[in-house]
């Protein structure tokens, strides 16, 4: 065990402990976690800034208010319902049409509108929400798979993961959903993690579930040399959100729609360390690289230049 250890050190791979002590602890202060760890404060935070994110539909706080669901929901066929301080996909619910009165899943699961008001009324409970706590319900606008992920992607939508470091882009990997996942893009409930350089924007070849692969469990499609598209306003929209939060270590989520383009789904303040395996590279070299450099790179577009020059 600890001749493994040691040997992950060497390469420069993070550990948890060492993330959250000289990273987590050093540069995120805990009065400003509240910034991302509320997915409703953290879209209000990015609309005000001009960012783009998915339109919000409407917010559930009160049990109360769960009669009106289905006068909210008459004017969409599709849409998200998520708790606001949920965390790793827990508690996210996509429907993606309608047949009748009935609301399909993504999973192809059909529920009337008394069982989606009951799974409201779990997450105002806080069924899903850090720490148990009472939370709110968001429904917003479900993100239309863009067309590069067609062929590799279960019947949801990946997203991109960028680690932020000082404002600048360390690392990067694309979520794809697999049947295993339930369409869902998070690695824990089983979808694919594959890396992506930050000079070109391709993928590498991918982890799933701890294995590395090169190809889509459900497709058989190729995961590796996929050219993710508007990469540059990727790394862009991550970079700024140092500024736009405070937070000196994150991960951004984004996503790509098929109409809209890049979008931010949400940021973390404690962003898992599966990306390493999904580049075959350590984040500990990165972040010291960006340490002794940062002070020399004054605006966003510098700090995305000298990241995809720095980190292939």
């Amino acid at each position: 065990m600890l001749a493994t250890a040691r040997r992950l050190r060497r390469v420069g791979v993070l550990g948890i402990n060492r993330r959250n002590s000289r990273y987590i602890m050093e540069h995120n202060p805990r009065r400003l976690y509240p910034l991302v760890d509320d997915k409703l404060r953290t879209k209000e935070l990015a609309q005000k800034a001009g960012i783009a994110v998915p339109p919000l539909y409407g917010v559930m706080r009160i049990n109360h208010e769960i009669e009106e669901l289905g006068q909210l929901l008459a004017r969409y066929d599709d849409f998200v319902i998520k708790p606001t301080h949920g965390s790793g996909g827990s508690g996210v619910l996509v429907v993606t049409g309608r047949r009748g009165v009935r609301f399909q899943t993504a999973d192809g699961t059909l529920l009337d509108l008394s069982e989606l008001q009951h799974y409201v009324a779990n997450i105002l409970s806080g069924a899903y929400s850090l720490g148990g706590h009472p939370d709110a319900a968001m429904i917003e606008y479900r993100v239309r798979l863009a067309p590069v992920f067609d062929e590799i992607s279960y019947r949801g939508v990946p997203d991109v993961r960028i680690i932020v470091f000082l404002g600048v882009p360390v690392m990067a990997m694309v979520r794809l959903p697999t049947r295993i996942s339930g369409g869902k893009a998070n690695l824990h409930q089983g979808a694919i993690g594959a890396g992506i350089s930050l000079a070109t924007g391709r993928t590498r070849t991918a982890v799933w579930d701890d294995r590395l692969v090169n190809e889509h469990p459900d497709t058989g499609r190729l995961v590796e040399g996929l050219e993710i598209p508007h990469w540059g306003e990727l790394l862009r929209l991550a970079a700024r959100c140092h500024e736009l939060t405070g937070l000196g270590y994150l991960g951004v989520d984004l996503v790509l729609d098929r109409e809209s383009g890049p979008l931010i789904l949400e940021m973390n303040a404690r962003p898992g360390l599966a990306v390493q395996l999904a580049n075959r590279a350590g984040l500990g070299p990165r972040l010291e690289a960006v340490e002794r450099a940062r002070l020399a790179m004054g605006t966003i577009e510098d700090r995305v230049e000298w990241a995809g020059a720095t980190f292939a």
